[in-house]
């Protein structure tokens, strides 16, 4: 059996099912169809011997939530980090550096993380056939049958197979993202859709990365080699990396390369580009709607209502979804879910915070998230995991009084240690050196009233830092 590397992409920030994915949390990380999220899903699926440990390729900024997710899971993998977003293309050539490093026949296995495959077994036994082939010198892409001429995915036309009893299939022709007219075409003439994975052998993607973009190449290589560690993360050199044109590997070597074969994948996979796709991929009652949380839909059909906290009663209307968070509210047809990207990209221009940001902001040691705020005033609810701690730090504009509702905390003032227990609290005054930490084996909560004339995040000298943050 051969044994395959498992890479998983996962640096994409997801706008399109905004409000709940945002790049301080996007969809990969948000139990959108099912109580995991679609990356922990994908990690479970890993966990098949014929898969070794994977690689999770994401962007700096998303490293402690795709280290807490995989122990939320108990699931392990190597977590290697990107300075910045080149796109898929540098991505896949660092990760068939890393993999040629092992051994030049390594055969590896892309994954997008924030897919959704309802049938996990069958995509198993499909990755084992496929890393076959790929062992051979093929390149092998998964080919989706369309449901629709979707316009925004690469579409493969393939041979029959390429021997008895195989599924393998020569690929003739790779378009990418053809218009609607032409999309229609391909449907019709039994074209597949390209779901992204790909299966090869390290060195066979070096080849043809050298053909078609020995820059690129190159530039992974080297950040590979001058990699660092930081913590239990690898770090892609930064000069180096930045080098490697922005290119998806779609365009840098998939339709260009005539090692190119496909394998049928009929797994009920979904890239979950649009909330129409969660309506689709979630359990519907007689009327088709579906509803997470607090919702409550009547006299209304094909309807998909997503409200965690507060109640949102939908009535009358068919053909809707409405998704509520602590900070912002969407209503869309469904046949206009595809346009929320454009509605956040307005956002975005306009200096809107809900654009990229949530409440509820998470940072290695747990999360905070702002209650209430003024002119000269903010109130943020903070919890600290156990065992976890802040960085030692100082502000110069703003003062700070917490208030322990559960657990004990251990705080740090001016060289003074002080436990903090539940209904006590304690006052930082402005420039103070102070640090909190979590001594306890549950979860420390805690409110925290900041005064003072800025209250912005940046408003923070860090003078230790356990987590290696500047």
């Amino acid at each position: 059996m051969t044994k395959i590397l498992p890479v998983i992409m996962c640096g994409g920030a997801g706008t399109r099912v905004w409000p709940e994915s945002r790049d301080s949390l996007p969809k990969q990380f948000i139990p959108l169809v099912s109580e995991r999220s679609t990356f922990q899903t994908l990690l479970e699926m890993l966990k098949d011997p014929v898969f070794e440990k994977p690689i999770v390729l994401t962007n700096i900024d998303y490293r402690f939530l795709v280290q807490d997710q995989c122990r939320a899971i108990d699931a392990e993998a190597d977590i290697v980090l990107e300075p910045m977003r080149r796109d898929s293309g540098p991505a896949v050539a660092a990760a068939a550096e890393m993999a040629a490093q092992r051994s030049p026949d390594t055969v590896v296995i892309v994954f997008a993380a924030d897919h959704v495959v309802q049938n996990r077994p069958k995509l198993v036994r499909i990755c084992k056939e496929a890393a076959s082939a790929a062992a051979k010198g093929a390149i092998v892409t998964l080919g989706i049958k369309p449901d629709g001429p979707a316009t925004g995915y690469g579409y493969i036309r393939a041979e029959q197979p390429v021997a008895s009893g195989s599924e393998i299939r020569k690929v003739q022709e790779f378009k990418e993202k053809p218009d609607a007219a032409t999309a229609e075409k391909y449907v019709a003439a039994g074209y597949f859709w390209n779901c992204g994975y790909f299966v090869f052998r390290a060195d066979v993607m070096q080849e043809e990365l050298g053909r078609f973009e020995p820059e690129m190449l190159e530039a992974a290589r080297g950040a590979v080699a001058n990699a660092r560690k930081d913590l239990a993360f690898l770090v892609l050199e930064a000069e180096t990396f930045a080098r490697a044109p922005k290119k998806s590997i779609d365009y840098a070597v998939i339709e260009r390369t005539d090692k190119l074969a496909l394998i049928p994948a009929d797994i009920g996979w979904s890239d979950v580009g649009a909330w129409d796709a969660v309506w689709e991929l979630s359990d519907r009652d007689a009327d088709g709607n579906s509803v997470r949380g607090q919702g409550v839909v009547m006299e209304g059909r094909n309807v998909h209502v997503r409200s965690d906290e507060h109640l949102t009663a939908v009535v009358g209307v068919d053909d809707v979804i409405v998704v509520t968070t602590q900070d912002a509210v969407l209503v869309v047809s469904r046949e206009h879910s595809h346009k929320v990207k454009q509605l956040v990209d307005h956002l975005k221009a306009t200096n809107r915070r809900e654009a990229s940001e949530h409440k509820r902001i998470f940072r290695p040691w747990g999360y905070y998230q702002s209650i209430d705020s003024g002119a000269r005033h903010q109130v943020k609810r903070i919890v600290v995991k156990p065992g976890d701690r802040l960085s030692l730090q100082k502000h110069f504009h703003r003062a700070e009084h917490w208030i322990v509702v559960k657990g004990t905390a251990e705080v740090d003032r001016d060289g003074e240690r002080h436990l903090v227990h539940e209904n006590e609290s304690i006052y930082l005054p402005i420039g103070c050196v102070h640090r909190l930490g979590n001594p306890g084996k549950i979860d420390l909560e805690l409110i925290e009233v900041q005064t003072g004339s800025y209250l912005g995040e940046d408003d923070i000298v860090r003078i230790e830092d356990v987590y290696n943050r500047g």
